[in-house]
């Protein structure tokens, strides 16, 4: 038996914020883009890698059963960066934080060899969502 993830889920606040993130700053191909009720799913994935793709949400959909209260906190927290992320991995960290650096990305961590053997940065998406991005 073989499980792989398909996709992951993030949500998002701007929708055209975060598709420029996604796609113009990280180089992700847009493999979908849904509007319904004023509202937006973009899916994303890197090129090459048909299989593997980011959902980008809203985040909260009405009828969800998520209070108004319930979404308030979700934005403070996707704001402060502690609701969602995800782990991104790249053959040249040095050159996709040069692009993250030259963009309005908010950098968390600068390139950095971490205790755990690994060499990482971190930045945040247009929502907060934190993004880590280590050498491959």
């Amino acid at each position: 038996m073989t499980i792989s993830i398909q996709a992951s889920f993030l949500p998002h606040t701007d929708p055209d914020a975060s598709l420029a993130f996604y796609r113009d700053i990280l180089g992700f191909e847009v493999r979908n883009d849904v509007g319904h009720e004023g509202m937006r799913w973009i899916t994303v994935g890197p090129a090459g890698q048909p299989d593997t793709a980011l959902v980008l949400e809203p985040v909260a959909v009405p009828g969800s059963g998520v209070t108004d209260d319930e979404r308030r906190t979700i934005t403070e927290m996707m704001a402060k960066g502690t609701y969602s992320g995800v782990n991104l991995a790249t053959t040249d960290l040095d050159a996709v934080f040069t692009r993250l650096q030259s963009s309005a990305a908010e950098i968390v961590q600068e390139p950095t060899d971490q205790d755990w053997g690994v060499r990482d940065c971190a930045v945040r998406d247009p929502a907060g969502n934190l993004i880590r991005i280590q050498q491959s």
